[in-house]
């Protein structure tokens, strides 16, 4: 009797289509930004102990490799979103007999991907960190660092399937436990590795993996032992068509991620051209940055499950206020954020390297990306609101919009000037989601006229 009046609460939390839209916003969001946070540690504890108990080129190696590996990882987060998403909708439209279909098909089809990607980063590991333009002393060390994670790339794909999966039916808790699971036992791995057998990179990049695999292993545990609102039968682990329902869905996300990503990588080259210095201060600055970003991002895939459950049960008008109750959200941490990130950027640097000249070049980065933290709240609150309506396709054009009309060419631009700052190459990143929000906003006017000339 207990069990089923847990799990009746249960459910009632997990639906967005009614109650107080702050509250279950925040009640999702926070187990979401929190999974953000100890993921986002992995890449931080990894540049940490490298930078206290490695090398110079090891920070570099570890920057320049997690780079690589952060665009394998954000695009099958984008491609999982498409899960989220087709979860959401089924369970809006009370057609939870769907969601057996597209969690087989899931497995099927990220199954085959894990393969082809495992492949591609050992085979192609010294010719990514050559085209990343890694300085010549971290060259081998960055190659070393994607052979490691491209071989245990599986657990890194199987972490965000789950995941997605999960937030989908409107569970954000699982997992943040996941993830909670994940970060210890990398941090314990990095201090073994690195810290204790001084294995330099090499060390950084296979606590990431057993972190991960540990990770996946336990979640299945703890998924057997869960009441799902869902069946998977065997013979819904198959090719279906429901793997094309998610992948339209998610591929524009993806495709829009990878564009991101590369850009990043981009910039991450432009950078390495000014030297060691130059790249190792961007690489701790990333880290930095990656934290910096985990709010706009845990909004966004919030945004993404709240909306789409709405648009399932017919609630245009409650998808709409989730919209600007989540903007108002990240206004309000992303102000506080700009603010810190400004005035303490040498603070914040000083926590992942001890040499002067990494923490100022890292701080001067900062400087000009700190706008992004009060931009991106409102970007990613329109982008979350998109996916949530299946309109990626927009989301996708948007961000072409943002990488090859700002981002890229003021990248390139500022970092080829003579005595180029990292503080001027940082401000590309905020004035390219300043253009985002025009888009966005353009498009918001556009898609609320075509819903009310449908009666929506």
């Amino acid at each position: 009797m207990s069990d089923t009046i847990h799990n009746s609460q249960e459910t009632r939390a997990n639906d967005f289509t009614e109650g107080s839209i702050l509250a279950k916003l925040l009640r999702f969001m926070m187990p979401v930004l929190g999974a953000q946070i100890l993921q986002a540690m992995y890449g931080a504890v990894d540049i940490l102990v490298v930078g206290r108990f490695g090398t110079t080129a090891g920070i570099s190696g570890v920057s320049t490799g997690s780079s690589v590996v952060a665009l394998v990882t954000f695009t099958i987060t984008g491609l999982a979103m498409g899960i989220t998403v087709l979860i959401g909708k089924y369970l809006g439209e009370k057609r939870e007999d769907r969601i057996g279909k597209v969690i087989g098909g899931a497995v099927c089809f990220f199954a085959v991907l894990s393969v082809v990607l495992a492949a591609v980063m050992l085979l192609f590991a010294r010719p990514l960190a050559v085209l990343m333009q890694a300085p010549e002393e971290a060259v081998e060390l960055t190659a070393m660092y994607v052979r490691i994670c491209g071989g245990g790339i599986f657990f890194i794909i199987a972490y965000n399937v789950i995941s997605s999966i999960f937030r989908g039916l409107g569970n954000s808790r699982l997992p943040l436990i996941f993830v909670a699971i994940a970060c210890v036992v990398n941090i314990i791995g990095d201090l073994v590795f690195v810290a204790v057998l001084d294995m330099n990179v090499a060390g950084a990049a296979l606590a990431t993996v057993m972190a991960q695999a540990v990770s996946v292993i336990l979640s299945l545990v703890i998924l057997k032992k869960q009441d799902l609102p869902f069946t998977v039968r065997k013979e819904d682990l198959c090719f279906n068509t429901e793997i094309g329902r998610f992948v339209r869905l998610g591929a524009p996300i993806a495709f829009q991620e990878v564009l991101t990503q590369l850009s990043f990588l981009t910039l991450c080259a432009f950078i390495n051209r000014l030297g060691l210095e130059q790249s190792s201060g961007y690489g701790v600055a990333n880290k930095i940055v990656n934290f910096v970003m985990l709010i706009p991002g845990s909004l966004m895939q919030s945004m993404s499950a709240f909306v789409a459950q709405n648009v399932g049960a017919g609630k245009e008008k409650r998808a709409r206020e989730a919209l600007f109750t989540g903007m108002g959200v990240g206004m309000a941490l992303g102000v506080f954020t700009f603010f810190f990130v400004y005035l303490k950027g040498d603070l914040l640097a000083g926590i992942f390297s001890s040499e002067t000249a990494v923490v100022e070049q890292a701080a001067l980065y900062l400087k000009g990306f700190a706008p992004e933290a009060m931009a991106t709240a409102v970007l990613f609150s329109l982008i979350g609101y998109f996916n949530g309506h299946g309109q990626t396709l927009f989301v996708m054009i948007q961000g072409l919009g943002q990488t090859f009309v700002v981002r890229l060419p003021m990248s390139y631009i500022m970092s080829s000037l003579p005595g180029a700052s990292l503080a001027g190459i940082g401000m590309a990143a905020p004035c390219a989601s300043a253009f985002g929000i025009l888009l966005n906003v353009v498009y918001f006017g556009v898609y609320s006229k075509r819903m009310k000339n449908r009666g929506r």
